[in-house]
């Protein structure tokens, strides 16, 4: 090997330690069970995986919960590394990149226990009803197209999930649309579950990623990141995570 080749395999070597050794600054929501703050500590199903996976990576990592729309301008305007767990959109992809689906997401509605509401597949059937959602949060295809295209009666937004189910309980909208575990999750901490139900008819299964903002150049990590992941879900320990989390 000539010495030209062997400085250039050194830099590149010297360049990507260095990469990895950087403390990654990690944004995320308050969305349990898959991240929430506990004690003053970030706990929750995804934030187990992500940090097993970069601590496999030798990758230090901080994890900060804040709204989603400010975190997303963090990542957007590069004052972050990555967010999770986001939903993929073609404008997210033009300040982000996506890693391989980190969780999928099952995205329902949920009314209150007396109400006759029914779905069945078709969302302008519910046009005349008000449904509370929470700001910048994407549902998928299927919910955000019909928001946007003001299928519903009035739709209200809010800046969390908590608030969203007691506006749903104090009657001030009809429908509530969550994540199902984390609509259940927050039920069960308000001592409602008996007051709301979730609708029979899932809305949507949506892939919910972690995002590196373009502005980092974090490409390479990315890589790295997804063949862990890979790797987290063919052994079994994925499951395992999320299962032990389910149980709780």
């Amino acid at each position: 090997m000539n010495l030209k080749k062997l400085l250039f395999i050194m830099c590149i070597c010297i360049l990507t330690s260095s990469l990895f050794a950087r403390t990654l600054n990690l944004v995320t929501l308050e969305y349990p069970p898959y991240e929430y703050t506990h004690k003053g500590e970030v706990k929750g199903m995804a934030v187990d995986i992500v940090k097993m996976i970069f601590k496999q990576m030798n990758q230090p990592i901080t994890i900060e919960v804040l709204p989603w729309a400010r975190a997303i301008k963090y990542i957007k305007e590069g004052e972050r590394d990555a967010i999770f767990t986001a939903f993929k959109n073609p404008k997210r992809e033009i300040f982000a990149d996506y890693s391989s689906i980190l969780m999928p997401q099952i995205v329902s509605l949920f009314v209150r226990s007396g109400s006759d509401i029914q779905y069945e597949e078709n969302l302008s059937e519910l046009s005349k009803y008000s449904i509370g959602v929470v700001r910048k949060v994407s549902y998928g295809k299927l919910l955000d197209d019909a928001i946007t295209n003001k299928v519903f009666k009035r739709v209200d937004v809010v800046n969390d999930g908590t608030q969203n189910f007691k506006r749903l309980i104090k009657r001030r909208v009809d429908i509530v649309a969550s994540n199902k575990y984390g609509g259940l999750h927050i039920l069960k901490q308000l001592g409602k579950s008996d007051e709301v139900k979730e609708l029979p008819k899932q809305l949507q299964i949506v892939p919910s990623y972690i995002a590196f903002s373009k502005k980092r150049n974090l490409l390479v990590i990315k890589d790295k990141f997804n063949r862990i992941l890979k790797k987290l879900k063919k052994n079994g320990t994925y499951q395992k995570i999320i299962e032990t989390h389910l149980k709780k």
